[in-house]
């Protein structure tokens, strides 16, 4: 009943709500995106993986170069990094593509606040699983064979603007573990959870705890 109905009338409240007080925030950071580097102000990135399955694409204010995430994965220059990157389950503490702008509004997290828009479309959830890559999920899978049950859990769900993952630790948490976080919280919805995340997540954000 909660997943049906409260959950999804919370998220469309709390993200009017939110992009109104975050409105001049995004005014900045946009005008900083522009003057600091050339390329899109929303990040050029490939679909994610959402409910049950379907792609869609999620907004971000752009905080790497123009097309990032194409050349990690095709430019040779970049082939060394993009092993380390698979292998530290598909992040870098230290990423060159990382604008000087970027840095700043990845470690707050000001680069999510425009996915309040992926919610109001229905794609997204305020509190939910972290939403993959295609290609990001298929190589974990073959990494971590052990969590195929629990990623299909995860995927019967919107995924989450925050969540679990992000306040335990957000990305020093490794795949398998953050997929059992997500899966736990797919497996037992229910609002006080919701509620706790929500509250612990302005910690995360203002100590920039485990973002890069």
């Amino acid at each position: 009943m909660y997943n049906r109905f409260l959950k999804r009338t919370i998220d469309i409240f709390l993200a009017l709500i939110l992009l109104s007080i975050f409105s001049p925030v995004c005014l900045v950071v946009a005008i900083a995106i522009k003057l600091d580097t050339p390329g899109p102000l929303f990040a050029d990135t490939p679909r994610r993986v959402g409910r049950h399955g379907k792609p869609f694409k999620m907004y971000k204010f752009r905080s790497m170069i123009e097309n990032a995430h194409e050349l990690m994965r095709t430019d040779p220059q970049y082939a060394k990094l993009f092993e380390e990157f698979k292998s530290n389950s598909f992040k870098l503490a230290h990423d060159p593509r990382v604008t000087r702008v970027g840095r700043f509004i990845r470690k707050y997290s000001l680069d999510e606040v425009p996915q309040f828009l992926n919610v109001l479309k229905g794609e997204m959830s305020i509190v939910g699983p972290r939403a993959y890559y295609q290609d990001e999920l298929d190589h974990q899978l073959t990494k971590y064979t052990h969590v195929k049950g629990e990623v299909d859990l995860v995927l019967s769900v919107r995924p989450g603007i925050t969540g679990l993952w992000q306040v335990s630790g957000r990305s020093d948490v490794n795949f398998d573990k953050r997929i059992k976080l997500d899966a736990q919280y797919a497996r037992d919805l229910c609002l006080a959870r919701d509620l706790l995340i929500i509250f612990k997540t302005p910690i995360a954000m203002i100590t920039g705890r485990g973002a890069v």
